[in-house]
C-alpha cells in the first residue's frame, strides 16, 4: 500500500519572514522589533466597515433607534472577538471611521441644518462619553432613557496572565493565587459577575474580614472559606485581606462566619 505525501493548499499555504506577519483567522500575527503581537488583521477592519456602511446606507430613512439597533450586534460581535489581542488602537481607529459614516447619515437628512443642531439631535452625553450616538426611548416617568451605539473602546482589552507552572492545586500555599483565578476568570463572565454581586450584597457591600466598604477603588478578592471543616461559603475580601488570611497563624474575626 502505498503512503500518501501531504498535499498543502497554495491558497491556503503561506511561507514568510515573521518580521513580515502573516493573517490567521482575521487576525495578524507578526513581531515587532522581536516582540510578538496580535493584532486584527487589515482586511477584517476593512469587511467590518464595509458591513457597516452597507447597513447605514441600506437605512437611509429608518428611525435612529431602528439603525442602532441593527449595527450593534454587528459590532459587538466583531469587537468581543477581538477583545483578546492587541487592539486598542484598531478600536479608535473603527469608532471613528463608524463616526464619519453616521455623520454623512445624519447630514443627509438634514441639508438645510446645522452641525450644532445635527449634533444636538443625534449626539448625547451618556455617562463619561460626551458624544454618544444614541436615541431617546419612550418612557412613562419622567427620567429620559437612550439606546446607545456600541462603541468598541468601551470594551474593555481582557490580558491573560501568565500561569505559574509550579503552582500546585493540592498544596495549601498555593490557595491564594487560584483563588485570585478564579475571581478575575468569574469577572469576565456574564454569570460570574452576577455571582459577584449576589455574594457583594449578601455581605451588606463590606470585607467581612476588616469590615470596611468594597469598592471599585479598593478592589477585592474571592476567597473560600471552610466552617467546621465541611461548610464552605465563598467570600469577598479585600486583596490586603486576602494576603492577611493565608499567613500562617492569621486569626480569622468572629463575623467571617456570620456572612
Amino acid at each position: 500500500m502505498q503512503e500518501r505525501g501531504l498535499q498543502l493548499s497554495r491558497e491556503k499555504t503561506v511561507i514568510t519572514h515573521i518580521d513580515d506577519g502573516f493573517d490567521f483567522l482575521g487576525q495578524n500575527v507578526r513581531k515587532y522589533k522581536g516582540k510578538l503581537l496580535i493584532k486584527p488583521a487589515k482586511e477584517s477592519v476593512k469587511r467590518l466597515l464595509h458591513r457597516v456602511r452597507e447597513i447605514v446606507k441600506s437605512n437611509k430613512s429608518a428611525k435612529q433607534e431602528m439603525l442602532i439597533r441593527r449595527l450593534n450586534p454587528v459590532i459587538r460581535g466583531w469587537v468581543n472577538y477581538h477583545r483578546y489581542v492587541v487592539a486598542s488602537e484598531v478600536f479608535s481607529y473603527v469608532d471613528y471611521q463608524i463616526y464619519k459614516c453616521l455623520w454623512q447619515w445624519a447630514k443627509r437628512r438634514h441639508k438645510t441644518k446645522g452641525r450644532r443642531w445635527i449634533a444636538g439631535k443625534y449626539w448625547h452625553e451618556i455617562g463619561t462619553r460626551k458624544w454618544t450616538f444614541s436615541a431617546e426611548l419612550k418612557s412613562e416617568t419622567d427620567e429620559k432613557r437612550y439606546l446607545s451605539l456600541e462603541y468598541a473602546t468601551n470594551t474593555k482589552i481582557l490580558r491573560f496572565k501568565k500561569i505559574v507552572a509550579e503552582a500546585n492545586p493540592f498544596d495549601e500555599k498555593w490557595e491564594g493565587y487560584y483563588e485570585e483565578r478564579d475571581g478575575e476568570r468569574m469577572l469576565n463572565s456574564t454569570k460570574g459577575r452576577e455571582k459577584l454581586l449576589r455574594i457583594w450584597r449578601q455581605q451588606k457591600r463590606c470585607c467581612p474580614v476588616c469590615g470596611e466598604r468594597i469598592t471599585s477603588e479598593t478592589g477585592f478578592r474571592t476567597h473560600t472559606l471552610v466552617q467546621n471543616g465541611k461548610q464552605r461559603l465563598s467570600a469577598m475580601v479585600h486583596p490586603q485581606c486576602h494576603r492577611a488570611l493565608h499567613t500562617p497563624d492569621y486569626y480569622l474575626p468572629s463575623r467571617v462566619s456570620q456572612s
